[in-house]
């Protein structure tokens, strides 16, 4: 017998047993995590495993059948949905990507322009855009990472390089501790991980903010995706179908980040 319970359904223990696995960004990695627990609390047969990697990691895992969902937060490439015709993209959420200074350093708004320039390393002193003369220690996302690539095509425009004098960290959350913790940095990260310890940085005037993202007056906005091998089947569908219910949407937009439902 099924039991409805919400958006998802509930099937006796005997009935299934089944494990998904789920592998890639981590941005969306917290999310996931979330999206697992709220839908194995009322499906307790389901296991939903979900790692890391970053975005590159999801799409070739997914892309090969390694895992049964990848994760990407940012636009697929034509070069990866060549190498992978079957593979399905399912965009669950968006996200803004904020600019985020230490709390010292006392600039709080840069035109896109400046923002490029300062990651080139074209811009090195913080007293070029009304700041104090302390020279910027530019923090960034390592290669492979989702939010970099993002960044990179949005403000990079996918021609000017991160300087490398950056400091590269692996994930969103491991950027938000460098920053707060180092005077004078500034850096890009996930709307979803902004809190106190750093201060957003308008851009063009436009404060980091959901309602501007959703609205479209913010400039630097990304999809976040679940992948599947192809068309996704069974307890795969099933979450999947979930995470775009309206109970699955609800968490994407307590987390901070903009639903596409």
């Amino acid at each position: 017998m099924l039991l409805a319970v919400g958006a998802a359904l509930l099937l006796p223990m005997s009935a299934r047993s089944s494990e998904i696995t789920v592998v890639g960004s981590t941005t969306v990695q917290p999310l996931a995590e979330l999206l697992a627990e709220a839908y194995q609390a009322v499906n307790p047969g389901v296991i939903i495993t979900v790692s890391g990697g970053g975005s590159s990691v999801g799409v070739t895992s997914a892309g090969n059948g390694l895992c049964d969902v990848g994760m990407a937060s940012r636009e697929i490439k034509e070069s990866e949905r060549q190498e992978f015709p079957s593979m399905a993209i399912h965009v669950i959420a968006r996200d803004g990507i904020a600019i985020v200074t230490n709390p010292g350093v006392g600039v709080t708004n840069l035109s896109k322009s400046q923002v490029r320039d300062i990651f080139t390393g074209d811009i090195t002193n913080w007293s070029e855009v009304g700041g104090p003369d302390q020279d910027i220690v530019v923090v960034s996302r390592e290669e492979g990472s989702g939010t970099r690539a993002a960044f990179e095509e949005m403000v990079m425009e996918g021609v000017f390089l991160i300087t490398g004098a950056a400091v590269l960290q692996p994930s969103n959350g491991a950027v938000v501790t460098t920053v707060a913790s180092t005077p004078y940095s500034i850096a890009y990260i996930s709307f979803g991980y902004m809190n106190e310890s750093v201060a957003a940085v308008s851009v063009n005037g436009i404060a980091p903010t959901a309602a501007n993202a959703s609205a479209g007056r913010y400039p630097i906005v990304r999809p976040l995706c679940m992948l599947t091998p192809g068309t996704p089947q069974g307890d795969v569908k099933a979450w999947l179908d979930f995470i775009m219910s309206p109970d699955g949407q609800a968490i994407v937009s307590d987390e901070g980040y903009l639903p596409v439902q």
